[in-house]
């Protein structure tokens, strides 16, 4: 009989996270013709004077942007082939097949999930996308020739927690809401908390990686090695808001990667225990 595995999701934001800066950065915002500082300051701007939520703010604005300069093409697609320029964090494109691997030696059936405020469509189009279960992500309603015409999904700082519990529950959607505000025992969830791993960058993922660490989870701050950012993350680690805090490099034995795979060590250890302990117990 087939050793039965433990299943278990590593949840990540990805702007900061797994790639260098913001997704929309790369290319889209460059071939509109304006500087990303510009943009961001408009969002802000947006934001105070309507009372606007950021995330919406700058959605809003990429639209906007994209009607009024006529020449950069602005639909699913053309959003799908901007995250081809996407920039990486170093050993990124290699880890997921490595701990996947590394997973599977402990008898873990691992899931990947991306819980982002980033232009899904976007995501959709990198060279990672493909590892990753579900991919959680502000993304647009399009009219009949695939053009954005609002708004359907936005994530921010609260909303983020939503996708949690979907990952929690077993729900692979971000529409239905009926699963998701069923009581499920949590013995009986697909993927319980303490069996989870969120990383993220900074302040934007707190409440999920609070509410992961709260619930008997391992939350990971990541920063930008030698950037200004690691203070930030480090005040998180001293606050009680993370598990731990570590340089955003992916490599097979970097630190990020030892504490991954001490979760995952810990994890498998503590399956093989009950295992034993429900066996004897018969």
């Amino acid at each position: 009989m087939a050793k039965k595995h433990t299943v278990f999701a590593i949840v990540y934001d990805f702007d900061g996270t797994l790639a260098k800066g913001n997704i929309q950065e790369n290319s889209f915002i460059p071939d509109l013709g304006i500087k990303k500082s510009d943009f961001w300051k408009e969002v802000k701007k947006l934001t105070k004077e309507h009372e606007m939520d950021e995330i919406l703010a700058y959605m809003f604005l990429l639209i906007e942007k994209a009607k009024n300069h006529g020449e950069v093409k602005f639909d699913r697609d053309s959003l799908k082939a901007h995250g081809r320029d996407v920039s990486y964090f170093e050993g990124v494109e290699d880890y997921f097949l490595r701990i996947n691997k590394y997973a599977r030696s402990k008898q873990i059936k691992l899931g990947h999930y991306i819980i982002s405020s980033g232009t899904k469509e976007m995501i959709e189009g990198t060279t990672i996308a493909k590892y990753f279960k579900t991919i959680y992500a502000s993304s647009f309603k399009y009219d009949q020739h695939n053009v954005p015409q609002w708004p359907a999904i936005v994530l921010n700082y609260t909303t983020k927690t939503q996708f949690l519990f979907r990952i929690n529950k077993g729900i692979d959607n971000a529409w239905d809401n009926s699963k998701i505000n069923t009581y499920v025992p949590k013995e009986k969830r697909h993927v319980p908390f303490e069996r989870m791993i969120y990383i993220g960058d900074g302040l934007t993922d707190v409440p999920a990686m609070k509410l992961v660490k709260d619930q008997g989870g391992t939350s990971i701050g990541v920063y930008a090695p030698k950037s200004r950012k690691k203070t930030e993350v480090e005040k998180l680690l001293g606050e009680g808001r993370v598990s731990y805090v570590a340089p955003a490099n992916y490599s097979d034995g970097a630190e990020l990667d030892q504490i991954i795979k001490a979760t995952l060590d810990q994890v498998s250890a503590k399956a093989s225990v009950q295992k034993f302990a429900n066996k004897i117990s018969r």
